[in-house]
C-alpha cells in the first residue's frame, strides 16, 4: 500500500483532482500521526494548488492577496 493506509485516487496535476488527492493524503498522514508526512503532504497541497492557479493565469501571490482581503472582511465584520 506504500505510505498510506488506504487507497487514494490519483489526481491530475493542474486539476482540482490533484488538490483533493493531496488533501486525502494529508488526512491519511494525520490519521497515522506522522508529523513529517503531514508536512510533506502540506507542501504537496501547495504545489497542487499552485498548478491549478497557473491554469487560470494566477500565482500564489494573487491567491494570497485575495485571502488577505477575505480575512480583513471577516475580521471587521463586513463580509456578509
Amino acid at each position: 500500500m506504500g505510505y498510506h493506509l488506504r487507497k487514494i485516487k490519483k489526481g491530475k496535476l493542474g486539476k482540482i483532482s490533484k488538490v483533493i488527492e493531496e488533501c486525502e493524503e494529508y488526512k491519511d498522514a494525520k490519521e497515522q500521526n506522522c508529523k513529517i508526512m503531514q508536512k510533506l503532504e502540506l507542501a504537496d497541497i501547495y504545489g497542487a494548488l499552485e498548478a491549478v492557479a497557473a491554469t487560470h493565469n494566477l500565482t500564489m501571490k494573487d491567491l494570497k492577496i485575495m485571502s488577505d482581503i477575505t480575512k480583513g472582511a471577516f475580521k471587521d465584520g463586513t463580509r456578509g
